[in-house]
């Protein structure tokens, strides 16, 4: 054995390179966020818990289109819509609305496909619970965390280009039209015939 080794065994050479090496990070900025107590700042893109977003005047933006449904790669939303009667407009609404998010990848395909925003994406993330049942969200349960999160999911959908920040979100983008015994109600008055002029028998 050279002395060469023999010093570097008696020293312990190896114990001190790794000393060496915590020593150095003593004195660097620590990168650990102290969760719970500190959390990440995360950005609008986040693709966090899914809510059911309402117009601007409280009326549900959801019409069971079953869009959503259809383009959910790992099938956890089940949408049942039906037909109501609102005096006498003949409304489409979604009377149930389930999104099992123990299967749910985030992957907001079923907030693309969504024609009237009814969908968004929070920042939510702190849901979890002992008992699976709890994870399964209904649409009264999508609509407070829609309510709850509303500032974050308006600007996930402004940050995917999906939404304009601006007020006149709600009259550029598609909004269903109401229905009259089958046929679209009109917004324009129906023009009443001139004086003197015979009507259509």
């Amino acid at each position: 054995m050279k002395f060469t080794e023999l010093l570097d065994k008696i020293i312990f050479k190896e114990i001190l390179k790794g000393l060496k090496l915590t020593f150095t990070h003593m004195f660097v900025r620590e990168v650990t966020l102290q969760y719970p107590h500190q959390k990440l700042a995360l950005p609008d893109t986040h693709r966090g818990a899914l809510c059911l977003l309402k117009y601007e005047d409280g009326a549900e933006r959801c019409v069971g289109c079953d869009l959503c449904e259809a383009a959910c790669p790992s099938h956890c939303i089940k949408v049942v819509s039906a037909e109501v009667q609102d005096g006498q407009v003949l409304r489409r609404i979604a009377t149930s609305f389930d999104i099992d998010i123990t299967k749910c990848v985030f992957c907001g395909f079923c907030v693309e496909a969504c024609p009237v925003n009814a969908l968004g994406m929070t920042k939510l993330y702190e849901y979890s619970t002992d008992n699976k049942r709890n994870l399964i969200f209904d649409k009264p349960k999508l609509y407070e965390i829609g309510e709850k999160y509303h500032s974050e999911a308006k600007a996930y959908l402004v940050a995917h280009n999906q939404e304009k920040a601006d007020e006149t979100a709600r009259e550029y983008r598609y909004k269903f039209p109401a229905y009259v015994n089958g046929e679209a109600v009109k917004t324009e008055a129906k023009k009443e015939p001139a004086a003197g002029t015979p009507k259509a028998e």
